[in-house]
């Protein structure tokens, strides 16, 4: 059951994840979807911006992520593929032009710069691998919902970038160029979420061979058998590195694995060992007494070091136990429902319109600050499960 804590006493009891799922789809295609199209469009300059101010206006000098203009791209091509939002797709192609213009190479060497100021200046060249990965499942939702042959070659362009220049001998990621340290799982985690997408997408056709190699580094490094619990970092060769920092635990990244691990049985047909039950199941634990909310950061033992929740670990808590639900097991489908509910609460409803509140303490109160774009990503996901699961199918 959901622990209720004093802003969620609400979602103790039954929630129906049809009706829970309703609510989010409606919000999105009505109300978020329009706003980041407009608000969330530099008109004078180009480009997505970063952020919003807290009352919802556009910050449009914040610097600028590349991997947030992914996101954006991302978001509005798999909502036109779907039918929900059309009129976002020129927008997705505006997206796609200024990051291919601004992003890729602009100082001579290839590969796609790390951050931008709000003119399009480069502030930092790295070429980060995370980023990277944003753009390649970008251009392949941007590519099923256009065909477009330059977001085909772009696409291409960019693989072949990430094979030759961020890819180790074993298929997983440096962080990116020049090498840096520590490794850190989370690239790779969007590296297998990437490959899954290049399948559905059919954009290529050896995606899933390729996401063995995450699958395998997941197994062999990521994951803890004795904790059933994901670390995040480790030393130039993959080796466990000394606590505090080689023991760090973020919960919402085991919720992302648990969906993952899922998405890839329901797309290759072949089941994965470590059963993502388990996975949840240590999520679960690691919860905060009185919210149920995730925590930030655990150690691998579960001690709590970073008791705030940010939204995204919310949704991935939302996607898993949705997968979950798809997968029949005894009262997945309630619980996705109270966490949907919980989402739309604690973070949608006390926000600007079409926006989000980005952080809760522990207590689950407000913690004031911008409306990051990059959540939109996040939100779109796990919309895009729970109307496949609880829109489209009997429950």
């Amino acid at each position: 059951p959901c622990k209720a804590g004093v802003r969620n006493q609400g979602f103790a009891g039954v929630s129906d994840p049809r009706t829970s799922a309703s609510a989010l789809k409606a919000w999105s295609i009505d109300t978020a979807l329009p706003r980041w199209h407009t608000t969330g469009w530099d008109q004078p300059a180009g480009g997505f911006v970063e952020e919003w101010h807290a009352d919802g206006a556009p910050h449009r000098e914040a610097p600028r992520r590349l991997r947030v203009q992914a996101r954006q791209i991302y978001s509005f091509a798999h909502a036109a593929h779907l039918g929900w939002y059309r009129q976002g797709l020129p927008k997705a192609m505006q997206g796609f032009e200024w990051l291919m213009a601004k992003g890729w190479s602009p100082d001579g060497k290839l590969g796609f710069v790390h951050k931008l100021g709000a003119d399009g200046s480069v502030i930092d060249p790295r070429r980060d691998s995370y980023d990277h990965m944003f753009v390649l499942l970008a251009l392949s939702w941007l590519w099923r919902a256009t065909k477009d042959r330059q977001v085909k070659a772009a696409f291409e362009q960019t693989l072949a970038y990430v094979d030759a220049r961020l890819t180790d001998d074993s298929g997983t990621l440096f962080e990116g160029e020049p090498r840096s340290l520590p490794r850190r799982q989370n690239p790779n985690m969007h590296g297998f979420e990437t490959m899954l997408a290049m399948h559905e997408t059919k954009i290529r056709t050896d995606a899933l061979d390729r996401a063995q190699a995450f699958l395998t580094r997941f197994k062999t490094t990521f994951f803890d058998p004795q904790t059933n619990a994901v670390l995040e970092d480790f030393g130039a060769d993959w080796q466990r590195l000394p606590s505090p920092q080689g023991d760090k635990v973020e919960p919402g990244h085991g919720a992302e694995w648990a969906w993952l691990l899922r998405r890839y049985t329901n797309l290759s047909g072949a089941k994965f060992k470590t059963d993502p039950t388990l996975l949840l199941h240590r999520v679960e634990q690691m919860a905060l007494p009185g919210t149920g909310l995730l925590p930030d950061e655990c150690a691998m033992d579960g001690t709590v070091r970073r008791s705030t929740s940010r939204i995204w670990t919310m949704t991935e808590y939302v996607k898993a136990w949705i997968m979950q639900a798809e997968a029949n097991v005894p009262g997945a489908g309630t619980r996705a429902g109270q966490l949907m509910d919980q989402l739309q609460t604690l973070y949608l409803t006390p926000a600007p319109s079409g926006g989000w509140i980005d952080q809760l303490d522990a207590s689950g109160n407000i913690i004031s600050g911008p409306v990051p774009a990059s959540i939109l990503y996040h939100l779109v996901t796990a919309v895009v499960e729970a109307d496949r699961v609880f829109l489209k199918k009997a429950v």
